[in-house]
């Protein structure tokens, strides 16, 4: 149900406002009164007609705002549905812990896997804590550990993005925030073992590539990965964020206009009215998806999976003049 949750997002208020009168009018009908119930099913089948043509005609920007809501399925939500067992592993082993940046060994399916994913706060405090999913240098630094680790036993890796950006305060500049991200990019091509990233919301900029380079790239429907906000790209240029809109339509974020220019290699469906909707049947869907991809992958060898690695990002963004 939508009610309750979304109510900041305008272009869900139809939907939120049906709701609602079920919710009131089925707290009143009597189990045996026919004709009210057939009406209620007539209403319900309605909804989902709404539904259904509002999340198909979302714009860039409204996916955008769909998956930064708080109630989103985040990192850690997504590991406790898909994993049979798992153990979150901290620090970075230089004297930081990063909250925005999460990491850990589970097992999927009988197979144990390295997780590393960007963990936004469910409120405001936790969001605080969690610098809103925006990682430090300390916080690529745990994860090219985990990484290492990962290596070293023979683990598959599965990273998850959902992160604005990394974090771009002074502090961060001086403990060397370009360069972790750099070294991760750099020794993410290097691992023999599978890696599949998936993008689970908002993939923003160096932040997202930090842990986004990968043998297979999946992203959830609607969620949206970019290399700047449509905010940042507008006051860039045109020196108005208020062209937003405009920016995220150029920009081409969504899911199926990167996989059309070739950025991701495929899409993980989402339940109707987004993961937030129904988290449980979402992770389902997308550990269904990582246990296929999985396969696929561990019948190539390292080297050849490294190869078709390499050649993968180095295809990204080529294009023809006539």
């Amino acid at each position: 149900m939508v009610t309750r949750k979304i109510l900041s997002l305008h272009f869900l208020k139809p939907i939120i406002e049906l709701e609602y009168q079920i919710e009131q009018l089925e707290g009143l009908v009597d189990e045996n009164n026919n004709r009210i119930n057939s009406e209620l099913d007539y209403i319900k089948h309605n909804l989902l007609l709404l539904k259904k043509n509002i999340f198909n005609s979302l714009t860039p920007l409204q996916r955008l705002h769909l998956v930064r809501q708080a109630d989103r399925p985040t990192t850690l939500d997504y590991i406790s549905y898909m994993m049979d067992d798992w153990v979150e592993l901290h620090g970075d082993r230089g004297g930081t812990d990063d909250p925005a940046l999460v990491g850990g060994i589970g097992k999927l399916e009988g197979e144990a896997v390295v997780f590393i994913g960007h963990q936004r706060g469910k409120d405001t405090k936790d969001n605080v804590v969690r610098n809103f999913g925006m990682a430090s240098p300390g916080g690529y630094r745990k994860a090219l550990r985990l990484m290492r680790h990962a290596e070293k036993f023979g683990f598959p890796i599965l990273t998850f993005i959902d992160t604005p950006g990394a974090w771009a305060g002074i502090e961060a500049e001086k403990l060397g925030q370009g360069e972790a991200i750099a070294v991760n990019l750099r020794e993410m091509f290097s691992f023999n073992v599978p890696i599949i990233c998936t993008i689970i919301g908002e993939g923003g900029s160096g932040g997202a590539l930090g842990i986004g380079v990968g043998d297979s790239i999946l992203m959830l429907e609607y969620a949206v990965y970019t290399v700047a906000t449509p905010e940042a790209c507008a006051a860039i240029l045109w020196k108005d964020s208020k062209q937003s809109l405009a920016a995220a339509e150029a920009l081409k974020i969504t899911s199926s206009d990167l996989q059309i220019l070739g950025i991701i290699d495929d899409i993980v469906g989402e339940p109707l009215g987004g993961s937030q909707d129904d988290p449980e049947k979402a992770s389902y869907m997308l550990k269904y998806k990582l246990i296929t991809e999985l396969k696929r992958l561990s019948k190539l060898s390292g080297l050849e999976r490294k190869e078709l690695r390499y050649k993968k990002f180095r295809k990204i963004g080529t294009f023809y003049e006539e």
